[in-house]
């Protein structure tokens, strides 16, 4: 009688990675590959050196201008389409200038030519982190320190994606396992600091990303990360000057102007609070956080009308004036009680009870165990009784009609 041969299991994260890098290989064939010159076509003019375009690039970077340095590494790569390094420091920068779709896409190119390259698989795993792949993610990095156990750019993005997972004992372990083998390198520092400023360590946080930012100062995520730890730690004014090399490096990134506002929100400059957070609804303005920020800074700095706007716009959705369509934010996570409830108390004072009331009943039944939500949607029920001359309702009834 013949013996069954034991099925030897599959690991579905190995399977997606292998799908991945066959999808990625079809997009190279069917459309990198035609763009390029073919070897046997005459040319008019001298071909450049492909590597001139790699040390252009390196002297860009340098010198902080990403987008250039992103743009000569993709001519590197027309030039000689055959180089892994090419595409995997193409990679790298894109990370660093917070692109990692093209990221991604740049170093499985480099992992079609060379599968087994422990450097491009740490930086998929890191785009593929970013892009909220966390499966995809470990399934790489664990493969990278496979192959080179000694890597640090494996270890540091291990430690990035542990400390996301909120795994931080183990991700504390790996970025110091980083800092020991390449602690020279500007992405072992940023991951070292990345997990330090999520477990609360801001002033060894804030010497990290220092650290990594005398490596190259034009890197606008670093002055982001140095910004909020320097927040975290009540220096207000260094935070707002890290926020503001972010905003001049990275013109388009609505953050820097909304971390400004909170800190405005907090030392009660309210009207500086407006500013930042109109600035930052305008550089996103599909984007109902911007807008429930916004609300929050008119709210703070008394004009009720606009903040009413504001609010609606975020939490019933709408189109704003320059056409962006904004879809409204749900009561389904904490971070969006705030603005439900000061939306609210706003409407209910300005005797739109039709709408306040909704709300309180929403906010009772949604978060019953948050005692702050739970006060302000009595109030709004109190303002509306007061001004419609009807006795207060007691409140514990309203939580229990709430509730049920």
């Amino acid at each position: 009688m013949q013996r069954q041969r034991k099925q030897r299991r599959v690991n579905p994260a190995l399977i997606g990675l292998v799908l991945m890098l066959a999808g990625a290989a079809c997009y190279f064939n069917q459309y990198v590959v035609p763009a390029l010159p073919l070897p046997q076509e005459p040319t008019l003019v001298p071909t450049r050196d492909p590597e001139s375009y790699v040390t252009a690039a390196e002297a860009l970077f340098d010198e902080g201008n990403l987008l250039q340095a992103i743009a000569s590494y993709e001519q590197a790569i027309m030039a000689d389409p055959t180089n892994p390094a090419t595409y995997i420091a193409l990679a790298r920068v894109q990370m660093l200038a917070s692109r990692p779709e093209a990221a991604q896409t740049s170093v499985s190119n480099a992992l079609l030519l060379s599968p087994d390259n422990p450097t491009g698989l740490s930086i998929l795993g890191w785009a593929l982190s970013s892009l909220g792949n966390e499966a995809g993610a470990e399934s790489a990095l664990r493969r990278a320190l496979q192959l080179d156990p000694n890597h640090p750019l494996g270890h540091a993005f291990y430690a990035q994606l542990l400390a996301d997972q909120q795994q931080y004992e183990l991700a504390g372990e790996e970025s110091r396992i980083a800092i020991e083998l390449g602690g020279d390198l500007l992405e072992v520092r940023r991951a070292r600091g990345y997990v330090l400023e999520l477990t609360g360590n801001y002033d060894e946080a804030a010497f990290q990303y220092e650290a990594a930012l005398r490596m190259n100062d034009r890197i606008p995520s670093l002055h982001l990360a140095l910004g909020r730890v320097y927040r975290a730690l009540e220096r207000y004014d260094d935070a707002i000057n890290q926020f503001v090399v972010a905003d001049s490096l990275n013109p388009a990134d609505p953050l820097p102007n909304t971390y400004t506002g909170l800190i405005y929100i907090t030392t009660g400059e309210f009207g500086k609070a407006v500013q930042a957070m109109l600035q930052a609804a305008s550089e996103e303005p599909s984007n109902p956080y911007r807008h429930a920020n916004l609300g929050v800074a008119y709210y703070r700095n008394r004009q009720p009308d606009e903040a009413i706007r504001a609010f609606e716009l975020a939490i019933r959705g709408g189109v704003t004036e320059g056409g962006a369509v904004v879809n409204g934010l749900p009561l389904d996570s904490p971070d969006v009680v705030t603005y439900y409830y000061i939306y609210g108390l706003l409407l209910a004072r300005a005797e739109r009870c039709a709408e306040a009331l909704p709300i309180s009943q929403a906010l009772i039944a949604a978060v019953p165990q948050d005692q702050v939500a739970l006060d302000n949607a009595r109030e709004m029920v109190r303002i509306c009784e007061e001004g419609a001359g009807l006795p207060p309702t007691p409140l514990a009834t309203v939580a229990e009609e709430g509730g049920s």
